[in-house]
C-alpha cells in the first residue's frame, strides 16, 4: 500500500493559535464583504492513496476532523481522506470552506469565531469578539451547520468570578441569536499548564458554572478530553457526572497531543463508551497532531474510537 501524497508546502502542521486566527479572520472577512465563496480549485493536488476502507463502521458516534493538525494534507485531500475512512465532518473550518465540504458531503462541525486569548471575559473585546461570533452563527445557520466556538480569553490578573461574569454578560447577548438560528456557541476547555497559559477557563467546574450563568441549551462547553486530563484527570467520571453541559469533544493523546494509541496514557476506547453511554449525539472530533503517516493515524485512530 503506498504512502498518501501530502501537500510539500508545509513539513510541520501550523499552531493552534495560528489555525483560529486564520480561520477566524477569513470568516470575519468573507461576512463583512459578502463575497461570494467557491469550491476549492480543481488543480487541487491528487487524493491521498486509499488506507485500507473504512475504519468506522458503528457511528454510535459522530467522528470529525480537526482541520489545522493535519495540515500536510490540503483541505481537499484531507475532505477525500475522511470519506476513504468513515469520518463526517471537518471540525474548525471557517465559512470559506464550507462549499468544499459540501461538495464532499462533510459537514462543518465547529466554526471558528474570535481568537483564544482576546476573549469575552474582558470588556473592552466585546464589541470585537461579539461580532465575530454573530456572523459566524449566521454563515453556519446558513450552511446548515451546528456549531460556532467561542474562548474565555486570559486573565490578565483578573479574578476567575469576575470573569465569568464578564463572559456570561457577554454571551447572553448572542445566545439569543443561536436560539433562533438553531446553532450552538461552545466555549473550550483548554490547558493553561501547558499549551495556553494565563487561559481563564481551564477547568470544567468553571465552565459548568458558566453555562448555568447563561442558562440557555444554545450555550454549553466543548470538552476537550487532552486539556482536561493535563489540568484534573478524572475524565471519565466527568463526562459521566457532568456531560449535560458538554456539546462537542475533542481527542489527543496525552502527553504531547499526538496518536490516541496505546503510546499515551489514555484509554480512549473506555472514555468514547462513556461518552456514548451518556446519550450524546454529537461530534467527535480528532486533534491529535499525527508523529506517523496521517492516513494511517486518522484510520487508526478512527478505528480506536469506533466502540
Amino acid at each position: 500500500m503506498s504512502a498518501p501524497i501530502e501537500n510539500s508546502q508545509s513539513s510541520q502542521p501550523i499552531s493552534r493559535r495560528d489555525a483560529m486566527t486564520r480561520a477566524g479572520a477569513a470568516a470575519a472577512l468573507l461576512a463583512v464583504s459578502g463575497a461570494d465563496v467557491r469550491a476549492e480549485d480543481a488543480k487541487s493536488p491528487p487524493a491521498p492513496a486509499d488506507a485500507g476502507g473504512l475504519a468506522i463502521h458503528n457511528n454510535h458516534i459522530q467522528q470529525t476532523l480537526c482541520a489545522w493538525c493535519y495540515s500536510k494534507l490540503s483541505l481537499d485531500q484531507l475532505c477525500q481522506a475522511a470519506n476513504q475512512l468513515g469520518y463526517l465532518g471537518i471540525d474548525l473550518v471557517g465559512p470559506e470552506t464550507f462549499p468544499t465540504l459540501k461538495k464532499h458531503n462533510l459537514v462543518g462541525t465547529m466554526t471558528p469565531s474570535h481568537g483564544i486569548y482576546k476573549g469575552t471575559n474582558h470588556k473592552e473585546n466585546w464589541d470585537e469578539c461579539l461580532g465575530l461570533i454573530r456572523k459566524s452563527i449566521e454563515a453556519t445557520a446558513d450552511a446548515g451547520f451546528p456549531n460556532v466556538i467561542c474562548f474565555s480569553g486570559a486573565r490578565k490578573g483578573m479574578d476567575d468570578q469576575e470573569g465569568m461574569r464578564n463572559c456570561a454578560d457577554a454571551l447572553k447577548q448572542v445566545v439569543g441569536l443561536a436560539e433562533e438560528k438553531r446553532v450552538t456557541i461552545c466555549m473550550e476547555l483548554l490547558n493553561s499548564k501547558v499549551d495556553h497559559k494565563d487561559y481563564m477557563c481551564d477547568h470544567s467546574d468553571w465552565g459548568i458554572g458558566l453555562v448555568k450563568m447563561v442558562g440557555s441549551e444554545r450555550f454549553k462547553l466543548l470538552y476537550d478530553i487532552y486539556h482536561m486530563q493535563i489540568m484534573e484527570g478524572d475524565v471519565i467520571r466527568s463526562i459521566k457526572d457532568h456531560h449535560e453541559y458538554f456539546a462537542h469533544y475533542h481527542t489527543a493523546g496525552v502527553p504531547g497531543r499526538h496518536e490516541i494509541d496505546d503510546s499515551q496514557e489514555l484509554y480512549y476506547p473506555a472514555i468514547i463508551k462513556a461518552i456514548v453511554g451518556s446519550g450524546y449525539k454529537g461530534w467527535l472530533g480528532q486533534e491529535f497532531i499525527p508523529v506517523h503517516d496521517t492516513v494511517a493515524s486518522l484510520r487508526e485512530a478512527g478505528k480506536i474510537c469506533d466502540v
